[in-house]
């Protein structure tokens, strides 16, 4: 019998690397993983994206099959929401690993927002310090944001304005959400607002992990994907 295909859009990462022990933990449960390369992070693009155009993207990378399981962490679940949003008989299950989607109003969140888009002006002299810009990124959750070129911090800036809230009741697929339950990036609250607002969806909440439970806890995520998909 022909391995599942499992189609899973990384997060915001430029190497696979650390998927590794996950994608190993897939195929040993009879899954067959295909990363999609999402263009300006792990495939390399000059381009400043959108949203939309990300959008388009996946649709043209999920062109020609058939019966698709696709998961998505963090961003790459962003990405993956709002195209099942725009398209829902695009896939047949969906996974959300930590997904991104959700706009907050903390202070931390604000103030990365205000990094991205440019508004941040508080201690512009201070901040030409590269160590201080990187404590400062550090504490606001940007670490992301420091490393990134100059095309994918505008894209950045377009991704985390939108709030995707609004779109996950027209989701009316099967979806699991799996979550860690210390994850401090994406909290565990966008997790419950994800499964009160997605019908029928299931949350499986990974205890001791934060926002890369594919990479502290590949066999409880290969096990519990194994699960939904039976």
């Amino acid at each position: 019998m022909a391995n599942i295909k499992i189609h899973i859009i990384h997060g915001w990462t430029y190497t696979l690397d650390a998927w590794e022990p996950c994608l190993a933990e897939l195929r040993s449960r009879g899954f067959e993983p295909v990363m999609l390369r999402v263009p300006g992070l792990a495939e390399k693009s000059d381009k400043v994206w959108t949203l939309p155009e990300y959008v388009i993207w996946l649709e043209k990378a999920l062109v020609g099959e058939q019966n698709v399981t696709l998961l998505g962490h963090s961003n790459g679940g962003r990405i993956a929401i709002a195209a099942i949003a725009k398209n829902p008989s695009l896939i047949r299950k969906l996974i959300l690993l930590d997904s991104a989607g959700i706009v907050h109003n903390e202070f931390p969140l604000r103030a990365k927002r205000a990094v991205f888009g440019g508004l941040a002006r508080i201690g512009k002299f201070f901040l030409n310090s590269s160590l201080v810009r990187k404590i400062f990124y550090k504490i606001i959750g940007a670490n992301d944001y420091g490393r990134a070129g100059e095309n994918m911090r505008e894209t950045m800036k377009n991704l985390i304005s939108r709030d995707l809230t609004p779109e996950l009741t027209k989701i009316s697929i099967p979806t699991l959400i799996l979550w860690g339950k210390e994850d401090k990036i994406t909290p565990l609250s966008d997790a419950y607002l994800m499964q009160k607002n997605i019908k029928d969806s299931k949350l499986v909440v990974i205890g001791g992990a934060k926002h890369s439970p594919h990479i502290t806890h590949p066999k409880i995520v290969a096990e519990e994907i194994a699960k939904f998909t039976n």
